[in-house]
């Protein structure tokens, strides 16, 4: 069998991560693949880019697309910040931490 056909199944191809802010109080973002957690002070989510924190006050979920990755957020917006995400583990090390 030659080697193209033995390798495994490629990644899902990353969804396009764009932000759109409008005046501090709005913000859209796409490419979102996970929201992970949220509060009316923080909203964290996993996007092809890493993972982005928006941090301010009142916030709140406004519109969430899961098949498309859109997600709307309302409130003050003072903070965006990309975090790259730490390579995966695997079991054993995950069970020992």
């Amino acid at each position: 069998m030659p080697y193209e056909e033995r390798k495994s199944d490629p990644q899902p191809p990353r969804r396009a991560n764009n932000l759109t802010l409008e005046g501090r109080r709005k913000l859209t973002v796409s490419g979102v693949e996970e929201v992970e957690s949220f509060d009316e002070n923080e909203i964290s989510m996993r996007t092809g880019e890493g993972d982005l924190i928006v941090r301010g006050e009142g916030l709140r979920v406004d519109r969430l697309n899961v098949e498309g990755g859109d997600v709307n957020i309302l409130g003050s917006i003072s903070e965006l910040r990309y975090a790259e995400r730490a390579p995966e583990k695997g079991f054993w090390a995950r069970l020992w931490r």
